[in-house]
């Protein structure tokens, strides 16, 4: 907190009254078995590595401070803190609910009868709203802050030598270290809030400097740990983070006693804590991939740690449900349930509360800044978009027949008939949540070390088929050459091109240029429809099919309606704007209330970018300041994973769909389109006739 004025006095406040009463709580339960709220969620979040200090304010500090205190003369009481807080966030849950329910009641009336009543009070209901869900999301701050209780376990940095000293095997033949060797630092300016004279902000470190780092106070606090999650495989291995903490466990597990005020006891409550947190958060890229880690990770836990610590047991359960997680595909964004079960049935996360607000409300102020309007078909696609029926669960009404799934013979005999009978918001909703599946499935470590793998510019093909032999790990590898990669940013890719090539397959077979027309401009509506939505992975996947150069040559653009040939600027200029910069996307806080999936490969480029360079100083220590900003980057994956599409599935339509990409994802467009005559720019047999005979006459001509 210290960038935003609760630096150092915030610090010293902390440790003198809220963090000694902590402390009192959790240190008395040490060594018993611990309740299941006290480890409920210990992942700081992407909203830490993106936000970093800036995450908790004063002003969520401040209003915590003052919950649960019975009298003004009274100090804090931790355990009336949260009775307090899990009320108002319940109350005010509650009747955000009630309110967006009778909101979208009255605008379902107004559409119906448009009394001019209905409109007088539609627009004061959206401002209570607003101010109904700043307020819920505000309470949800101030848990997620609360339930940071790992805090209470920091240490000052001077004992950051200690916590590398306790972990060490042979201390007494160890060099006596001080904090410089380790951490460099540099200081920033005086806050106008602040009288300190400026705060130390992490500039570099030694692998062991930044490890030891994660003990430090407010390092959680701070976004840290979350950031050090996301980017440790730049400077050491998972097997060498994981035996440092275990390290620190075994040298103080046994002589951690019941004070809580011990460095001991401190560095082995951090020690699970930030285990805890990467298991939670890291679980499917480190503990999934590697067996090794995971099988040297329970054997030390079942025999050094569940005997003496109640945590064993937790920690054991928690690899449990995240393997189940991981091998039942239940996990949509790849992480362990952060968050304990909630006994009222009505309770649901504010993501889904402040969807229905947002995609009745903020969809309607959604114009694409670049956009040139479609005439009445954008009219039409808009009004179509902005109904309540789009967004809420539903049982799905198939256009297809009643076979339970269609066959691949079913689908190849319909063709690409039935993308133009279907209609560009039908398709694009489809298209989205096939893409969201494949979306949800990656981790915002997936796309480090992206040219390791392979990935390159688009002026480079992604290889269509890519196993772990064929890949090498010698050309540009920013991990550490024992550390194990995670390869799924290909999978992603390929299904990119999968979906490209589809779209450029369809067009190039259709054997009449009518037809090449019409799905020419049903492909540009449902890109444009897709962008609209924020899916602009579709939107791109759709555009780089359009650009295939076969494609582009196609007679069928000359006759193409103008209007819908706009289009294909504007997602050209979409594509500009997504490339422009790394955060584009993450600009205000559209973000958080509508759903959006970004585009891997524009994703992957940028994360290149910012590898580009020295990863470390002249003397040797790893440049932190630019591993921060690699992991505000990459954290948007799991923001955007947070807040989801909510379209009624049309499974016989999506099952169609696949097939049509699976038969196209590996076809030469080239030798597709050379056995239709569409393809191809027509001479007039008249025209034709007339050409011949004058050739002939001039040859003629040259032999008299």
């Amino acid at each position: 907190l210290q960038s935003n004025g609760c630096g150092p006095g915030f610090a010293e406040e902390n440790t003198s009254s809220e963090e000694q009463a902590m402390i009192k709580i959790a240190g008395n339960s040490y060594l018993a078995s611990p309740s299941l709220p006290d480890f409920c969620g210990c992942s700081p979040g992407w909203s830490s590595a993106f936000y970093g200090a800036e995450c908790f304010d004063s002003e969520v500090h401040s209003y915590l401070k003052n919950l649960g205190k019975q009298k003004s003369s009274e100090s804090q009481n931790i355990d009336a803190k949260k009775v307090e807080l899990e009320q108002l966030l319940m109350m005010e849950t509650k009747n955000y609910r009630k309110t967006i329910k009778f909101y979208q009641k009255l605008l379902q009336k107004e559409r119906r009868s448009k009394g001019p009543e209905t409109k007088s009070m539609l627009p004061k209901l959206r401002g209570q709203l607003q101010e109904m869900k700043s307020k819920v999301q505000f309470l949800e701050l101030v848990k997620k802050y609360q339930m940071m209780y790992a805090e209470q376990w920091g240490v000052e940095s001077y004992v950051l030598p200690a916590v590398i000293h306790n972990g060490k095997a042979d201390t007494m033949d160890m060099a006596p270290m001080d904090e410089s060797s380790l951490l460099l630092y540099y200081n920033t300016e005086k806050h106008q809030s602040n009288n300190q004279n400026g705060v130390r902000v992490l500039q570099a470190g030694t692998p062991l400097g930044l490890m030891a780092y994660l003990y430090s106070r407010n390092a959680f606090l701070e976004g840290y740990v979350q950031q050090f999650l996301y980017t440790f495989r730049y400077f050491c291995t998972q097997e060498e983070f994981l035996q440092f903490l275990l390290d620190r466990i075994s040298s103080t597990l046994s002589s951690a006693s019941l004070d809580p005020s011990t460095s001991l006891t401190k560095i082995c409550n951090r020690s699970f804590y930030i285990l805890q947190a990467w298991i939670e958060d890291c679980y499917s890229v480190d503990f999934a991939t590697n067996t090794d880690l995971l099988g040297t990770l329970k054997e030390f836990i079942s025999s050094k740690v569940a005997s003496l610590n109640g945590y064993g047991e937790r920690l054991l359960s928690l690899l449990e449900d995240a393997s189940a997680r991981k091998s039942g595909s239940a996990d949509l964004c790849s992480g362990v349930d952060k968050c304990e079960e909630e006994s009222e049935e009505g309770r649901k996360t504010l993501h889904s509360l402040c969807k229905k607000l947002s995609e009745d409300v903020s969809r309607k102020n959604f114009y694409w800044k670049l956009s040139k309007g479609m005439g009445p078909i954008a009219q039409y696609q808009r009004e179509r978009l902005h109904t309540g029926s789009a967004v809420l669960p539903k049982p799905c009404c198939s256009s297809f027949t009643e076979e339970s799934s269609v066959s691949l013979a079913r689908a190849d005999e319909v063709g690409p008939v039935l993308l133009t009978e279907c209609s560009a918001q039908q398709l694009c909703w489809q298209l989205t949540l096939l893409q969201q599946e494949v979306f949800n499935k990656c981790h915002p470590v997936h796309f480090l070390n992206s040219r390791a793998l392979g990935v390159k510019d688009k002026c480079v093909a992604v290889p269509k088929t890519v196993s772990a032999e064929t890949v090498s790990l010698k050309v540009c590898n920013l991990f550490l050459s024992k550390c194990i990669q995670d390869q799924y940013l290909l999978q992603l890719l390929q299904n990119a091109d999968s979906i490209s090539t589809w779209v450029a397959a369809e067009i190039v077979t259709c054997h009449t240029t009518k037809r090449q027309v019409s799905l020419l401009s049903k492909f540009l509506l449902i890109a444009k429809c897709c962008y609209e939505q924020r899916n602009f992975a579709t939107a791109m996947q759709i555009l780089a099919g359009l650009e295939n150069l076969i494609v582009r040559q196609l007679p069928a653009w000359k006759i193409l309606p103008a209007k819908v040939a706009e289009i294909m600027e504007e997602l050209k200029a979409v594509e500009v704007f997504l490339k422009s910069d790394s955060l584009c996307l993450m600009e205000g806080d559209r973000f958080k209330t509508l759903p959006t999936i970004p585009s891997a490969h524009v994703l992957a480029m940028h994360v290149q970018q910012l590898e580009t360079g020295g990863f470390t100083m002249t003397n040797g220590a790893h440049k932190w300041t630019k591993l921060r900003n690699i992991a505000k980057v990459v954290s948007q994956v799991h923001a955007f994973q947070e807040n989801p599409y909510t379209y009624a599935p049309d499974f016989k339509l999506q099952s169609y769909l696949r097939q049509r990409i699976t038969r196209f994802k590996d076809a030469d467009i080239s030798a597709l389109a050379a056995d239709n005559c569409a393809n191809f720019h027509q001479i007039p047999a008249e025209k034709h006739s007339r050409k011949i005979q004058d050739t002939l006459r001039r040859m003629k001509a040259t032999f008299q």
